[in-house]
């Protein structure tokens, strides 16, 4: 046992006198030096790729007002066509029956109307003649008068509501463009119920570029109003648009704001619902604080750079922007000409003496 005792003691004596040494050599070695850069602003722009989607100017989907069956189909896909031309034309016996009996209501409406004026206006003359009429008629005819003349009135706003409904029997085109869908045939039963349009019509001579753009580059600005983009069909192509607008709003699901291009389609070579990939360059006004990736530490709880100041290492929380790879746009307590350490880490602490080496 007492020999036990005596080479714990032999090894703590020994481990105690490592310790000691090391601290005498790290006395001796003074501090650490660590490789530096002097912050400053810059310019910062960077060129990006979005996936986006070509869409139409205008878009409708056509369907049946009124229940009937498709008589005639004056168009078929890929036919282009003027605002208000007739595109189909649709049977309904029971419209054309009903808009038959309005009319003759209405006429039924006028012989009572006219027989109830004549009336009134003769009992009115006859009064003139003291005693002759009593008021009590005089009234009488006058209340039959104006029930008649609401009567003709009622029959017809009827009619003209038939009237209504029967042009709808005929589909016209709501704007210049090109059928994209037909659903229907002649004899096809519709009605506005139906799951699918009778006719889709799509302006194409314009089309939309709408380009979903991150939520951490809606704040920068676009270096041009105009954009490069190509399509998959045409990979060797490269097409121009403007911007046009902003959604001004973030997309909950994906995080993003939509920008929309405008894209002149004169020739037609560009198709509605093609997909596209946009290239933007993405800047700020003014310039910003740029530094290396590695100059930023990430850790469970934040973000940092950390910063020599009086020969300590201080570190510094921060926010990044855009990043351009091998550079970052960072945002926080930083002025211009700082000492900063190339490369973070969370193993330096703060408070750490450093010796700067600064980077060539």
């Amino acid at each position: 046992m007492r020999f036990l005792y005596s080479i714990i003691g032999i090894v703590s004596l020994t481990a105690c006198g490592q310790r000691h040494n090391k601290q005498e050599a790290a006395k001796k070695a003074g501090p650490d030096s660590a490789v530096v850069f002097l912050l400053h602003k810059d310019s910062i722009n960077k060129q990006l790729s979005f996936p986006a989607e070509l869409i139409p100017l205008e878009r409708a989907e056509l369907f049946a007002k009124v229940s009937g069956y498709v008589g005639s189909l004056k168009v078929d896909i890929g036919d282009k066509v003027s605002k208000g031309q007739l595109l189909a034309v649709l049977e309904a016996p029971e419209a054309a029956a009903s808009y038959a009996q309005a009319n003759a209501d209405v006429q039924s409406a006028r012989s009572s109307y006219l027989g109830s004026l004549d009336a009134y206006t003769r009992i009115v003359n006859a009064s003139k003649v003291a005693g002759t009429i009593a008021a009590g008629e005089l009234e009488k005819a006058r209340t039959l008068m104006m029930a008649d003349s609401a009567a003709l009135n009622a029959a017809r706003s009827k009619t003209a509501a038939f009237a209504q409904l029967k042009d709808y029997l005929s589909i016209r085109a709501p704007f210049n463009g090109i059928i994209t869908q037909r659903n229907v045939d002649p004899g096809t039963l519709v009605s506005a119920g139906n799951a699918s349009p009778m006719l889709v019509v799509e302006n194409i001579s314009t089309l939309r570029l709408r380009v979903p753009v991150p939520e951490s580059f809606t704040a920068a600005d676009a270096a041009t109003p105009v954009i490069n983009f190509t399509v998959d069909a045409q990979p060797d192509v490269t097409y121009q648009a403007r911007l046009s607008r902003k959604a001004g709003a973030i997309n909950q699901a994906n995080r993003t704001e939509t920008w929309e291009y405008l894209y002149t389609n004169s020739n037609g070579q560009l198709k509605s619902g093609m997909f596209a990939n946009a290239v933007l360059q993405l800047g700020r006004k003014a310039p910003g604080f740029l530094v290396p990736a590695s100059a930023v530490a990430t850790n469970l709880e934040k973000r940092f750079i950390i910063r020599l100041k009086d020969g300590k290492a201080e570190w510094v929380d921060v926010r990044s922007g855009i990043n351009l790879g091998d550079k970052l746009e960072i945002f926080g307590g930083l002025t211009e000409g700082d000492t900063l350490l190339l490369r973070a880490t969370d193993e330096v602490k703060a408070g750490t003496p450093l010796v700067p080496k600064v980077k060539q």
